[in-house]
Order: C-alpha cells, then sequence, then structure tokens
C-alpha cells in the first residue's frame, strides 16, 4: 500500500524541506519513497508544491486525482487550490495564516476570508484541520520554522503511519546545528496543538 503526501505552499516557506523530511522519515522506516517538486514561480511568492509518496512498490512520484491521504498546506489559498487530490478520507492540516500574492497587492484580485476557505472545505466534506503554524514558529523563535511546527502537527495525526521519532530525527538531521534547538521547539508546539 501507498501513502500519498501533497504539500503546498509558496516559495520561501519551506514547502521542499518538509518534503525531504517526510521522504528521509519514510526511508528510515523502511519504506520505498518516490518524490517529485514542483517550484512554479517560487521566487516570486508562486505556488510551490512537493509529492512524497511511501510504500511497498511505489514507483511514481504522482498522485492521481482524489488520490491524496494528507495534504499539508503552508498557505490557506494553496491548499483549497489542492483540493482536486483529496477524497472523503484524505487528511487535511493547513496554515491560517495567509501570503498576500502581487495580484492581490496590485488590486486586481481580492483575498477571500481564511474561514469562509475552512468552511467551504468543510462543507465539501473535507476534514480539515486548520492550525495557526505561523503563530507557533513565531513563539518557537521564528516564523522560518513554519514547516517544522507543520511536520510536528502531521506526527500527532492518529492513522499518520510515520512515527514522532523518524520525523523528528529526519528534521533535526535537515537543519544546520544552530537551528536544531528552535526547530525542536517548533515541532513540538506543532505536536502539541493538534492534541488539544
Amino acid at each position: 500500500m501507498t501513502f500519498n503526501i501533497l504539500i503546498v505552499g509558496v516559495g520561501g516557506q519551506g514547502v521542499l524541506l518538509a518534503s525531504r523530511v517526510f521522504g528521509e522519515a519514510a526511508m528510515s522506516e523502511g519504506h520505498e519513497v518516490a518524490m517529485s517538486e514542483v517550484h512554479g514561480m517560487a521566487q516570486r511568492g508562486g505556488s510551490v508544491s512537493a509529492v512524497v509518496r511511501f510504500g511497498r512498490g511505489t514507483i511514481s512520484p504522482l498522485i492521481p486525482k482524489a488520490g491524496a491521504d494528507l495534504i499539508l498546506g503552508f498557505e490557506p489559498v494553496e491548499t483549497y487550490r489542492a483540493l482536486q487530490y483529496a477524497n472523503e478520507n484524505t487528511m487535511i492540516v493547513t496554515d491560517v495564516q495567509k501570503i498576500i500574492p502581487i495580484t492581490v497587492t496590485a488590486g486586481s484580485e481580492s483575498y477571500p476570508e481564511v474561514e469562509k476557505l475552512i468552511t467551504a472545505m468543510r462543507d465539501a466534506g473535507f476534514s480539515v484541520l486548520p492550525l495557526e503554524a505561523t503563530r507557533l514558529a513565531e513563539k518557537a523563535g521564528s516564523k522560518l520554522t513554519v514547516n517544522s511546527v507543520l511536520i510536528g502537527a502531521v506526527s500527532a495525526l492518529k492513522g499518520f503511519p510515520l512515527s514522532e521519532e523518524s520525523l523528528r530525527s529526519a528534521l533535526i538531521a535537515s537543519v544546520p546545528e544552530k537551528a536544531k534547538k528552535i526547530n525542536e521547539q517548533a515541532f513540538d508546539l506543532g505536536r502539541e496543538a493538534v492534541k488539544l
């Protein structure tokens, strides 16, 4: 059986680092892993997505529509845009901190209310866990650790097939020495947020 993770966000949020952490954790538990990344217009704050698939017989890094077991959203609109990959059993975890795109700043579009996005996702039958991940990252000491908060949150989800230990180890191994403590604290804050 293959477990499919789709991670979405915008450039600079740590989407790609998060995908590598999930991939490393899965390999450390003996899974076959396939991954892919779509950078989009990352350097201009554009969409970034990454796929991590693991399990016996995993070959392709592509997730079919409605085939994600977990959608991890770093930004609410990006999470909403990824719903075509969700089904009634998909776990959806999203940060509620919005990142205003250039088109909104320029006045050609408007940004929807985050609460309405969450409600629309739930009304469509999806199970959504909204988190104040950016706020928790700031509490840990830096909003740059938002990916660690979200990985920690996923580690506390019931039914998620990778262990807390392997995710924590993969995360800590992927950050510079000077950033290990703050990222571990962010990981713990994410776990605690799910348990509340």
